[in-house]
C-alpha cells in the first residue's frame, strides 16, 4: 500500500475514534442518574436555597401537600424559622420515583431590616412639586439629588419623593430577599386618601404608579442585569391601558412670555412641550400655585424620554365647573393609589408577569421600580403624579 494512502486511512481512524469517544462521553454525562436528595438543607431565613435535580420528566416539589414548585430547579425561601417536610417527584413516561428530604430554617444571624435600604435611581418627570420634593439647590447634580432621594425614603423615617407626570420613576431595594409567599408581601407608602366629599367610593386623592420587580439572581446587590416584572395589577390587561407608551418633554424657556389661560391659576398653558409615541403632542401647564421650574434644574439636556405601562385617566371633574376634581383608586396593585392602612397599597409579588404579560414564579423580590403611570392634568391640581413615602417587609414585624 502508499505510504501516503495508509498515512490517510490512518488519520482517519483516529478521527473516527476520537468522535466515537467524545460521542459516547456526551451520552453518558445526558443520561448521567439522579441520586436523588439529601438527607436535609440548611438555610437562613430570607435567604434563597437553590436544588437542582438535572432530570428530565414531570417534575414536582412539595411541601406537605402543596406543590410549591415544577421543573427541575426549586428556589426555596421562607420567612419562618422552622423545618419543612420536602417531597420531590419525578414522572418520566409513568414510571413515579419519589424522593424525602427536610429543609431547616434557622434565624438569621444579625438583622434586617423591614424598610428601604437603598435608593439606585431616581429620574422625576416634569411636575409642580418636581425640584421641591426633594428640593433642588443650585448646583446640585443627578448624584446629589439621589442622595437627597435616599435621605428621604431609607429606613423607617422615609419622607416623601415626587415622581412627576408619567414616568417620572424611582428604584430602590432592601437588604434582603422579600419571600413571594401566599397572600401580599410588601407596602409602598404614599400620600393617598379618601376625600370626604367624593361621590364615588374609594376616591380622592389617588395618583397611580406602576410598579416594577426584580429578583436579586446574581446576588450583587444592584439592579444591575436583573430582569424586570411588572406588577400585573387590575388593569393591566384591560385594551385601555397602553404597553410600551413614550412620551418626551423638551426643556421650557423660563424667560419666554407665558400664555396666561382662562382661569386665574393657568399662569403658562404653552409651558412644557410634550410628545408621545401615539401622534399626541401638548403642553404642560404652569400653575400659579408654584412659581419654580417644573423642569428637574440638574438635567441640562433639550428633552429627555420615559417608557413604560400607561393607565387610563383616572381623575374628573365631579364639579363640572372646575373646582372640585376626584382620582378614583385603582383595584389593586399600583402604588400612591390608596391609603397607607388600606389593603389595596400592599402588593402580591405572585402579580409579577414578563414583558410578554406572562405570570412568572419569583422566589422573592430584592428591587423595586415605581414610575407614575397616567399622562394626565387635574385642572387646578396640577399633573397627576405619584409619590412615594416609603415601602416596607410585610413579613419582619
Amino acid at each position: 500500500m502508499d505510504k501516503n494512502i495508509f498515512k490517510i486511512l490512518k488519520t482517519i481512524l483516529v478521527v473516527f475514534l476520537l468522535v466515537e469517544v467524545t460521542s459516547c462521553k456526551s451520552d453518558r454525562d445526558e443520561e448521567s442518574p439522579f441520586n436523588g436528595l439529601e438527607e436535609s438543607y440548611t438555610i437562613s431565613r430570607f435567604k434563597v436555597l437553590n436544588i437542582a435535580a438535572n432530570v428530565s420528566g414531570k417534575i414536582t416539589w412539595s411541601i406537605k401537600d402543596s406543590i410549591i414548585a415544577d421543573g427541575s430547579e426549586l428556589d426555596f425561601i421562607s420567612p419562618y424559622a422552622k423545618t419543612y417536610p420536602l417531597t420531590l417527584k419525578i414522572d418520566q413516561n409513568g414510571q413515579v420515583k419519589t424522593y424525602q428530604s427536610t429543609i431547616i430554617v434557622n434565624k438569621e444571624q444579625g438583622s434586617y431590616s423591614k424598610y428601604i435600604s437603598n435608593v439606585f435611581d431616581f429620574r422625576p418627570a416634569v411636575g409642580q412639586f418636581t425640584n421641591e420634593v426633594p428640593e433642588y439647590e443650585a448646583g446640585n447634580t443627578a448624584s446629589a439629588m439621589l442622595q437627597k432621594a435616599r435621605e428621604s425614603l431609607v429606613g423607617s423615617n422615609s419622607t416623601m419623593v415626587s415622581l412627576g407626570g408619567f414616568g417620572g420613576y424611582v428604584v430602590f431595594g432592601f437588604d434582603h430577599t422579600i419571600p413571594n409567599m401566599d397572600g401580599r408581601d410588601f407596602k409602598i407608602l404614599g400620600n393617598a386618601f379618601w376625600a370626604s366629599g367624593a361621590n364615588d367610593p374609594r376616591s380622592g386623592n389617588c395618583e397611580p404608579g406602576i410598579i416594577m420587580v426584580a429578583y436579586d439572581r446574581n446576588k450583587n446587590g444592584k439592579p444591575d442585569d436583573n430582569e424586570w416584572y411588572e406588577i400585573a395589577g387590575s388593569e393591566y390587561f384591560k385594551n385601555t391601558t397602553v404597553k410600551n407608551y413614550n412620551i418626551t418633554y423638551f426643556k421650557p424657556n423660563e424667560n419666554k412670555p407665558p400664555v396666561p389661560g382662562n382661569e386665574p391659576w393657568q399662569v403658562d398653558i404653552e409651558y412644557i412641550k410634550w410628545q408621545d409615541n401615539l401622534g399626541n403632542t401638548g403642553f404642560k401647564t404652569k400653575n400659579g400655585f408654584h412659581d419654580h421650574s417644573f423642569f428637574p434644574l440638574w438635567i441640562s439636556d433639550a428633552s429627555y424620554s420615559f417608557s413604560g405601562t400607561k393607565l387610563l385617566n383616572n381623575y374628573y371633574d365631579q364639579s363640572g365647573n372646575g373646582t372640585y376634581w376626584v382620582g378614583k383608586s385603582y383595584d389593586f396593585g399600583y402604588a400612591d393609589n390608596a391609603p397607607n392602612n388600606d389593603e389595596a397599597s400592599n402588593i402580591d409579588i405572585s402579580w409579577a408577569v414578563d414583558k410578554n404579560g406572562k405570570y412568572v414564579k419569583l422566589p422573592g423580590i430584592d428591587f423595586v421600580k415605581v414610575h407614575t403611570g397616567v399622562n394626565q392634568e387635574a385642572g387646578w391640581l396640577g399633573e397627576v403624579s405619584t409619590e412615594v413615602a416609603g415601602a416596607y417587609d410585610l413579613y419582619i414585624k
